[in-house]
């Protein structure tokens, strides 16, 4: 599983125009699930994610987490993370889950985040092409992997 995790001032997200998600302070996470992606690895990542500490303290220090300062997080799917590029120039994508997987994978990392916190939890459109918008703070942009 491949996130990548910015913090944000802002961030919505677009499928026919229609705006179907948005959050202001807090995280946006774009998802890429594995083919070889275990639910193990998913609570794994989504308990780091709401612990991990990218938000400034009083004294401007990142030392709260999304919980602690009751942000807000919008959660894509991005199959093209798992995009290999070193033959040629187009990427294939055959490290990434085909679509029935990845779907219930990120469904359920969708629902463990929301049980385990009491924030607004946004989505995007799993398999639809969407328009991803987003003021990222800092810049602050980490890449996890699990």
């Amino acid at each position: 599983m491949k996130i990548v995790l910015q913090r944000v001032s802002e961030a919505s997200v677009w499928v026919n125009n229609e705006q179907i998600g948005s959050i202001k302070d807090g995280l946006m996470l774009l998802v890429g699930i594995h083919e070889e992606d275990t639910e193990q690895q998913m609570k794994w990542l989504s308990d780091k994610i709401l612990k991990l500490r990218v938000f400034d303290d009083a004294e401007g220090k990142m030392n709260l987490s999304v919980q602690d300062i009751e942000g807000e997080i919008l959660i894509v799917p991005q199959f093209t993370l798992y995009g290999d590029y070193e033959q040629g120039n187009r990427p294939s994508y055959f490290e990434a889950a085909g679509p029935d997987k990845a779907k219930k994978l990120y469904d359920k990392m969708v629902r463990y985040i929301n049980n385990n916190c009491d924030l607004n939890i946004e989505t995007g459109e799993f398999g639809a092409y969407m328009d991803v918008q987003l003021h990222n703070d800092g810049p602050v942009t980490l890449v996890l992997e699990r």
